[in-house]
């Protein structure tokens, strides 16, 4: 029995790790068969070789680089207010030169390597810029709906506001005719005051005379 146990001991220690440079066996006070890794104290005591082991170690885990992608998970907000401030929403404007000026504001002010995009009618309107300013060109009347997004170095959105209507109008003829009626001399001179539109002369009336 005691001869089993050894072998089984034995068996053991040389499927320890190969760092173990030695085994020491040597026979105690009570007759039996001790293994240890450490120099005995003992005279008498036996050396044993022990195999080094064949395992290979665990490949070292190596981190992926950081990727960009669009995630869908929400990011921590950056700016605490971000709005249009012209036009006001839901504006009525009136522009015959089809021009409108875009005011923005954001808190705090852009970071580093953001942005704002200006989208009209649910597209990019102009190239995205730092500045807070933004002059629309060509527009036409009608409804149409404004937002503003800022985004970073890689075009990712970081905010955006949501879209809000405004409407378009030009300034007809007949609203300014409405605004300053036309005058007598002004026939034919002002766009809005064509001369078909002139009031005829009232024919001059003879005085009657008496037989």
């Amino acid at each position: 029995m005691m001869i089993l146990r050894s072998f089984f001991i034995l068996l053991m220690l040389c499927a320890a790790p190969s760092t173990w440079a030695a085994i020491y066996t040597y026979i105690d006070a009570n007759g039996e068969r001790v293994f240890t890794d450490q120099p005995p104290r003992q005279q008498h005591f036996e050396t044993i070789q022990a195999a080094p082991s064949n395992r290979l170690p665990s490949p070292p885990v190596i981190q992926p680089p950081p990727v960009y992608q669009d995630s869908a998970e929400p990011l921590t907000p950056q700016y605490q207010v971000l709005r249009i401030l012209t036009p006001e929403p839901d504006a009525t404007l009136r522009a015959n030169d089809r021009q409108l000026i875009v005011t923005i504001s954001s808190e705090p002010t852009l970071l580093e390597g953001h942005r704002y995009r200006l989208i009209l009618d649910g597209e990019p309107a102009l190239d995205p810029s730092r500045s807070p300013v933004f002059r629309l060109q060509d527009i036409d009347r009608g409804t149409h709906w404004l937002a503003v997004e800022i985004i970073n170095e890689q075009g990712f959105v970081l905010e955006r506001t949501p879209a809000q209507p405004f409407h378009l109008r030009q300034i007809t003829l007949s609203d300014k005719r409405r605004v300053r009626p036309c005058e007598q001399g002004e026939y034919g001179i002002r766009p809005e005051c064509p001369l078909k539109d002139k009031p005829k002369d009232k024919p001059a009336t003879l005085p009657f005379f008496k037989s």
